[in-house]
């Protein structure tokens, strides 16, 4: 996936970054039969360099839960290039549980209103464990 389908570098190029920020070589051809799923047989040499490229772990390739949390954490950080989102957190920082949970309420109505996906606890796949109270009791 391209964040700008339009200026997607096209395969040849795309071979050559690789090759120049990896050192590692993938063929404008491999790189073309893996995204159209001609090829599925990829080495692991191949695999750590597109891991190398993209800056995951070679567990994402291969692992489900690696893939989801390193997705989880790549859309936080996709999240947090927004100022106001950026903004919004901070400000959140140190309120109350039940005024987190209200905020909460509010953002999920929004998305709905606007039709957006429901996003749901992508946090706690990614480690982190929730900051309740009730969720610290033995």
């Amino acid at each position: 996936m391209y964040p700008d389908e339009r200026r997607r570098p096209g395969y040849a190029q795309l071979a050559r970054i690789i090759r120049e920020t990896t050192g590692g070589t993938i063929s404008a051809t491999y790189l073309w039969e893996l995204v159209t799923g001609r090829k599925r047989n990829v080495t692991l040499e191949q695999l750590a360099v597109l891991a190398e490229f993209f800056g995951v772990p070679l567990e994402y390739f291969v692992n489900d839960d690696v893939s989801r949390r390193v997705n989880a954490q790549l859309a936080l950080a996709v999240a947090l290039r927004d100022t106001k989102v950026r903004s919004l957190a901070l400000r959140a920082e140190g309120l109350s549980p039940a005024s987190l949970d209200a905020l909460l309420t509010i953002v999920n109505e929004a998305r709905r209103v606007e039709h957006l996906d429901q996003v749901g606890e992508e946090e706690h796949e990614a480690g982190e464990q929730p900051d309740r109270p009730e969720a610290q009791r033995p």
